[in-house]
């Protein structure tokens, strides 16, 4: 496993953290997960201590109940991170500094260590000390503000601030460990989810840069020519077009609809965009003609960027998605069967591991880690 022999400490909770921490240990780190008593928040998230969202982002992981608010728990810590090659936290600044996890201290103690530091705004400026979870990183960087129809506002979707910034967060680890193979130094690295969140979009930000474009909810599936059309039977269909204008031209031919390629507005990609919302019209009303299978019929053997939109449960059993094992089962000794989706990075023909972990019960491995560490499990749980 690529990752194999570099250790990982986990000491965040949510998303951010545990995701970035994930993604490491699917390419073979040891992660510890260091939870207080009570464990990661996230686990309760549907009244249990082994919730579904808890599950998604902490496979791969070792557990160990650590009481930070008392010193035997903190120097436990202290000594845990000694041994770490990396160490991922989503504390706010302040909060990181009263647990004792001062980054100078702690690369004074691990001058090798890299200490990655998730925060939701940064560690400067006048929102720094904000708390801050997905919908405020979608928010203040402009993501919501390109989906939210401002008549009916409301929050919905998956995660996506949260992701990209876990995402983020294990890629800038990853360039750490390699500089360090160079120079034997460490790294603190700062990650929030407001840049990282406008890092994911960079075309919205340099269209308006550039021309001073602002763009709207549907500026950007103008541009790329994506549609989402209902069938006669209720069911859609999705196309993404983009600038070629041999796709657009076997769509046409697959639809009955040939005269569009002669159509003054449509002769070109820039000409679509500028009258997308009159093709729009035009095509949905075809579409609307006959069901879904019937239209997925005429494309066998048409060059169509184009997909079902399948609900969760048709993604689950689509049979690419199968054909792929995408579905990762795993086997917990307590809990039972796990479900969760593979690391998509495929290594050589196979996936990264060749066994998963599925996620621990709160501190599962406590007693494995501290005979590792050569502490007595008993001291951390006196007061100090």
């Amino acid at each position: 496993m690529m990752l194999e022999g570099i250790r990982v400490i986990d000491l965040g909770s949510f998303i951010t953290a545990p995701l970035a921490a994930m993604m490491l240990g699917d390419l073979g780190a040891d992660v510890i997960k260091v939870e207080r008593p009570e464990g990661d928040p996230f686990r309760r998230s549907d009244g249990t201590q082994y919730s579904a969202t808890f599950i998604a982002y902490n496979r791969n992981k070792r557990s160990i109940v650590l009481d930070t608010t008392t010193e035997a728990g903190r120097e436990a810590q202290l000594r845990l991170i000694d041994t770490a090659d990396v160490v991922i936290d989503n504390y706010r600044t302040p909060v990181l500094i009263k647990l004792g996890l001062d980054p100078d201290v702690l690369k004074k103690r691990n001058p090798r260590l890299i200490h990655c530091s998730i925060t939701g705004f940064g560690s400067k400026g006048p929102y720094q000390a904000r708390a801050a979870f997905d919908t405020v990183g979608q928010a203040l960087s402009g993501i919501a503000g390109l989906m939210v129809d401002p008549d009916k506002p409301e929050a919905f979707g998956p995660t996506i601030s949260d992701n990209v910034t876990g995402m983020y967060a294990a890629y800038g680890v990853m360039g750490a460990i390699i500089e360090r193979m160079r120079t034997g130094k460490g790294r603190r690295l700062e990650v929030n989810m407001l840049e990282s969140s406008m890092a994911f979009m960079p075309d919205i930000f340099t269209n308006y840069t550039r021309d001073g474009h602002q763009g709207g909810r549907r500026s950007r599936v103008a541009r790329s020519q994506s549609f989402v059309f209902k069938c006669a039977d209720g069911k859609m269909l999705a196309f993404h077009m983009s600038t070629g204008e041999k796709f657009w031209q076997e769509l046409v031919n697959a639809i009955g609809l040939t005269e569009l390629i002669t159509d003054e507005r449509f002769l070109k990609h820039v000409t679509r965009g500028k009258n997308y919302f009159a093709l729009e019209v035009i095509l949905a009303r075809r579409f609307a003609e006959q069901p879904r299978a019937h239209w997925i019929a005429r494309f066998q053997g048409a060059d169509v960027p184009y997909a079902p939109v399948n609900d969760i449960a048709e993604a689950m059993n689509d049979p690419q998605v199968l054909a792929l094992g995408t579905a990762q089962r795993m086997v917990h000794p307590r809990e039972g069967e796990v479900v969760s989706i593979e690391c998509p990075v495929v290594i050589d023909g196979g996936r990264a591991r060749s066994v998963n972990v599925a996620p621990p019960v709160v501190g599962e491995h406590t007693a494995e880690l501290c005979a590792e560490l050569g502490i007595d499990p008993k001291s951390l749980s006196k007061q100090g």
